[in-house]
This record gives C-alpha cells, structure tokens and sequence, in this order.
C-alpha cells in the first residue's frame, strides 16, 4: 500500500468512526472499510498515536480529542464565513420586506440562532442571537432537518418523542421538492415565518435563512413575495459561499 493509499484508508475509518456515532471494535471497522484486521489495526495504533482515535474499554475505538477540536475548528470557520457572506444579504432582505430576518445553524438536535436583522415596524419578532428551538419545530429548522440525512433524521425525531412522524416526513419531503418552507405558530405563537436552506460547496445543509413576523401582516401577495425573496436571497448566499471556497482552494 503507497502513501495515497495510507492516507485514503485512514481517512476511510475516520469517516466510518464518524458515520456510527459509536465506539467499534477493529473487526467492525475492518469490515466497513473493508481491509485486512492486521493493516486496519496498524493504521488504528498510528491515528491512536496522533490523538485522532481513541481506544476504550474492551477494544473499543471511537474518535480522539484530537479530532474534536479540528471539528470545532472547522465549525468555527465555517460559521464566520457564513456570517460574513451572509449578513449584507439579510440587510438587503430585511430593508426590502421590514420584517426580522434570522439565519440558523444546527447544533445537534436544536436550531441555533447565530444572526438576525431587525425590521423597523414597532412590532416584530424579539430575538437575539443564541436562541435555540428543536429542529423539527419551526421554518428554520424544518428548512435544515429537510435536507440531513436519513439517521440523522430519525435520529432527532426519536430523540424528540415526535408524536406524528408520518406527517412530518410528508412535509420534510415536500420542502426538499420547493426549497422553502412557510409555518404559522410552531414556535412564537401568532407568527408567520418562511425559510429556505442554505447549503457548502458539496451541497451539504449548513444553515437556513428566515424572514419572520406577526401574521397578521403577511397577506397572500406578502406571502408569495416573501417566499420568492427568501429563497432568492438563500441562494445567493449559497452561491457566495461556492465562491469563496474556490477562491480558497485555487
């Protein structure tokens, strides 16, 4: 095996530690691979020694420290690259409909509030960045769960006891056919809110971007507007950020 080839096969076994969110034995990480149990051993001891694997209890393997802290790096990164495309985008988006416009991230099984522009009516939608709400609650989350995948997806609804999961994966569905999706009251009662994901270079679900308010403000030309404008903008964002990663890696 060449040292492409090394490198290949132990990035292969970070991703199947990663994919399994569990700890695995060298026979059940040799099996995914697939590899011999004697080079997927060797290769498990040197990511050991560079704290990017651990070993637990009995055998088992699981990700290392190491590994972490590049993740959250990377999140890091990746989130104020995000902010910096995006809020000249949301000003624009916020001036033209004066309603709130947030944008969100996934932090596990919760929305995260990580920006957001206020409109300039009396009333709006009070919120501050921070603000957190269950991923399969509310347009800004909806407009991310839609597009994870399928483990993650049970995932969150099992952990969250979702009592008709049926009908929420007809409407995940459904928001990965439009690109946006539109609710009334799932997380601030008598708010109307329209959301639209935004997604990295390998087409990966990174945020959404929402524009919300009273609902009693939003008429059905609103309504058409605001979706039309929402998605216009999500879209910018996400080509943005295709732009900026080519630049980076030229």
């Amino acid at each position: 095996m060449d040292q492409t080839q090394t490198v290949g096969r132990a990035l292969d076994i970070l991703f199947v530690l990663a994919e399994a969110e569990k700890t695995m034995t060298v026979s059940e990480i040799s099996e995914k691979v697939p590899l011999p149990e004697s080079t997927t051993y060797r290769l498990i001891k040197t990511l050991e020694l560079n704290g990017v694997v651990e070993r637990k209890s009995r055998g088992q393997i699981s990700l290392g420290m190491r590994i972490m802290d590049l993740a959250r790096s990377l999140h890091q990164q990746i989130d104020r690259d995000l902010l910096t495309i995006a809020r000249p985008i949301m000003e624009e988006l916020t001036e033209k409909l004066n309603e709130t416009s947030l944008l969100v991230v996934r932090r596990g099984t919760i929305g995260i509030t990580v920006q957001y522009i206020e409109g300039k009516r009396l009333i709006g939608l009070v919120t501050k960045n921070g603000n957190t709400h269950p991923l399969h609650r509310g347009a800004s989350g909806k407009a991310i769960l839609a597009f994870e995948n399928e483990k993650t997806i049970n995932k969150i609804l099992t952990a969250e006891k979702e009592e008709e999961p049926d009908k929420l994966y007809m409407e995940l569905e459904e928001i990965r056919k439009t690109n946006f999706i539109k609710t009334v009251g799932e997380v601030d009662s008598d708010t109307l809110a329209v959301a639209a994901p935004i997604f990295d270079e390998f087409n990966r679900v990174i945020a959404s971007l929402s524009i919300v308010g009273p609902k009693d403000r939003f008429s059905e030309d609103a309504t058409r507007m605001t979706i039309a404008e929402v998605v216009k903008a999500s879209k910018e964002i996400t080509e943005k950020i295709h732009e900026n990663q080519s630049l980076l890696s030229d």
